[in-house]
């Protein structure tokens, strides 16, 4: 995941503010992946150019808040099927996610992220995770809890770099 790190620093640079948007349902399995990795950063990573939003199915609900925190840059984190290995981490930028598969939220995550982009002029980045199973009640499983640990700690050193 060193690539990530990089990959992550060069989309981040420049940023003055960064807004973290966790999506996914914790009653889903791996669909929590985001939801996962926001919360480790909400716990790790103590800085007032950073901000946590949990997002879980509905993440237009919090686009006033995140809004209100006035970020250059916006993260938002999501399972994503994009038929790689469970816990495979591939980053995007809005326009290119069309045809892949994020999550179990209602609306799309490119109209999100459009929306943000032009309501506060903020660079946005998509981060997604590779489920293995999304079933109703199920466990997170194994390679999305070793991704989870793994892409917050490298989320943290490239947020550590830029900020």
């Amino acid at each position: 995941m060193q690539k990530i790190r990089a990959n992550l620093a060069s989309k981040l640079k420049g940023a003055k503010k960064v807004a973290i948007l966790g999506v996914g349902s914790d009653l889903r399995g791996d669909d929590a992946a985001g939801l996962l990795v926001a919360s480790r950063l909400d716990k790790s990573l103590k800085s007032p150019k950073v901000k946590v939003f949990l997002g879980d199915t509905a993440p237009e609900n919090l686009t006033g808040e995140v809004r209100k925190f006035k970020p250059t840059h916006l993260v938002i984190i999501d399972c994503a099927d994009f038929e790689l290995k469970a816990g495979a981490v591939m980053i995007f930028k809005p326009e290119d996610i069309a045809g892949i598969t994020f999550s179990t939220h209602r609306l799309p995550l490119k109209l999100i992220a459009d929306y943000m982009e032009s309501a506060i002029k903020c660079k946005t980045v998509i981060i997604g995770i590779q489920p293995k199973g999304m079933k109703f009640d199920s466990e997170v499983s194994v390679a999305i809890k070793n991704s989870v640990k793994v892409l917050a700690a490298e989320l943290k050193e490239a947020l550590c770099s830029v900020l």
